[in-house]
């Protein structure tokens, strides 16, 4: 089997988190899919995420993995929201909404993503409310991973 670990753009070997890096493994998510996107099967082994895929814009069958992408950034991106908030002793309201879109996009290089989130916080007052997105998208784990790799607009809008 060959491995293919990455972190940035150096490649590693194994790569474990010690203390030692000054990091701590907060959770590993463990998925196994079957098929791909067309027609494919993704479980997770906890039993809690069992899907059925498809490719974008087809009828019917399943999810795509952009659809999912797009959930789970848009949820970690309104987890940041709360973070930075927090940490500025501001009360959000319960409705904070995350919109996402995930556009796949064949060009000359082949495939890439782009991003767009529309987010809602009503009752804060829109600088603060810019202050906090700016601080969420340096704190977003999925932020983090993509930068550099994928176009993101992040757009306060006015409930």
């Amino acid at each position: 089997m060959a491995t293919v670990r990455r972190r940035g753009d150096a490649t590693l070997g194994n790569m474990p988190v010690t203390e030692s890096d000054g990091e701590r493994l907060l959770y590993t998510a463990k998925t196994r899919t079957k098929g791909g996107r067309e027609r494919g099967i993704a479980r997770s082994c906890d039993g809690r995420l069992d899907i059925k895929l498809s490719l974008p814009g087809a009828s019917g069958f399943g999810t795509n993995p952009e659809q999912l992408f797009a959930a789970g950034w848009s949820a970690s991106l309104g987890s940041a929201i709360a973070d930075a908030a927090t940490g500025r002793q501001i009360k959000l309201p319960a409705d904070v909404v995350v919109d996402a879109e995930i556009d796949l996009i064949m060009g000359e290089e082949g495939y890439r993503l782009c991003a767009r989130f529309a987010v809602s916080i009503a009752g804060v007052d829109r600088e603060i409310g810019r202050a906090l997105l700016e601080e969420a998208a340096e704190r977003c784990p999925f932020s983090k991973a993509t930068r550099g790799a994928v176009d993101v607009a992040i757009d306060l809008e006015t409930p």
